[in-house]
């Protein structure tokens, strides 16, 4: 009798260690930028949603959208220490200067061509990849939000022909990359912080803006744009990541799955952005905006326009090294 109580002490004491370790899910932190109605914290959810389907309830992933954790600087901070798990943000180009490729301007125009350069395991998230991983991040996938066009307050001069001045001041994010894309594409570019812009149309500071997709153009700017010109020589980017220090908590098993999830929502992201793009040009046609499309052939001058810059924006950060194989591998997408 004395040796069944014993057996069944120790049962009970080994249940109770193992059980814990094994029932617990990991638990990871999903920062995102955007609002909560978003269609990228939309996105978060339903990756959360499957990363738990995926592992059995291993893990278990909790959404906090419009920077509730912090800006995307901070956010990429707080990765870097593994105390926030995951993100769906920009890319912080603070901790690395080369990681402002993703935002050069011309080397996609349409959303074939983004597929081709952001499906992963193609060169640049594998560049992207390498460079976060020097600070202890990973890209695990890419979300596009839309493309970015231009939109103005009076007419723009020859749109499709670079060579031709536009006639209009235009306000573009304070990168190297937008003011020498704008400058090549025939704008005469000013830099404005992004709260000031919409009061800058208001009041005549600026005729035109660079640098918002569509819809935060419409969302933002509705009421001060009369044209928009959808000339793609820009997207909307944000970078599924993990901080390494979460990524050596999962089994090879569960990397597969959070792995599997974002290379699906990379490409269902930029399939979502075509539908957006089209939703909110209706939208602005609707409020009396005129809108411009362009095929991705017709916007070719525009693309080798910003392809010529490449050289420059290498020089001014990036590395003339890197800009050259970046050219070698996205110039002719």
């Amino acid at each position: 009798m004395k040796k069944f109580a014993l057996m069944l002490t120790v049962m009970f004491l080994f249940a109770a260690a193992v059980s814990p370790a094994t029932a617990a899910p990991i638990v990871f932190r999903f920062a995102g930028q955007s609002p909560p109605e978003h269609m990228a914290t939309k996105t978060m959810e339903a990756m959360a949603k499957e990363i738990k389907e995926g592992t059995n309830g291993r893990v278990e992933v909790k959404v906090y959208p419009a920077s509730q954790l912090g800006n995307y600087t901070l956010v990429m901070e707080e990765m870097i220490r593994g105390t926030i798990d995951m993100a769906c943000m920009s890319l912080a180009t603070d901790f690395d200067p080369r990681l402002e490729i993703i935002y050069t301007n011309g080397f996609v125009t349409g959303y074939d061509s983004a597929k081709k350069a952001l499906v992963p395991g193609a060169w640049l998230p594998n560049k992207l990849n390498a460079f976060l991983n020097e600070v202890g991040v990973h890209l695990l996938g890419s979300y596009v939000e839309g493309f970015i066009g231009i939109g103005s307050s009076k007419a723009v001069k020859e749109p499709l022909d670079p060579k031709v001045d536009k006639g209009v001041l235009t306000r573009v994010p304070n990168m190297v990359v937008y003011t020498a894309g704008a400058k090549a594409m025939g704008y005469r570019p000013i830099t404005i912080p992004y709260p000031d812009v919409y009061q800058s149309m208001q009041t005549g500071v600026c005729d035109a803006v660079d640098g918002y997709p569509t819809a935060a153009a419409y969302t933002i700017l509705g009421d001060v744009l009369k044209y928009w010109y959808a000339t793609n020589y820009s997207m909307e980017y944000l970078g599924y990541m993990i901080s390494d220090k979460s990524w050596k908590k999962l089994s090879p098993e569960d990397q597969k799955v959070f792995q599997e999830v974002c290379r699906k929502y990379t490409l269902q992201s930029i399939d979502n952005a075509k539908s957006e793009d089209d939703k909110y040009m209706a939208l602005m046609e609707k409020k009396g905006i005129k809108v411009f499309k362009y095929s991705e052939e017709e916007l070719k001058p525009i693309k080798e326009a910003c392809v010529s810059t490449w050289e420059a924006v290498g020089k001014a950060g990036t590395g003339v090294e890197l800009m050259k194989e970046f050219k070698k591998e996205l110039g002719n997408l």
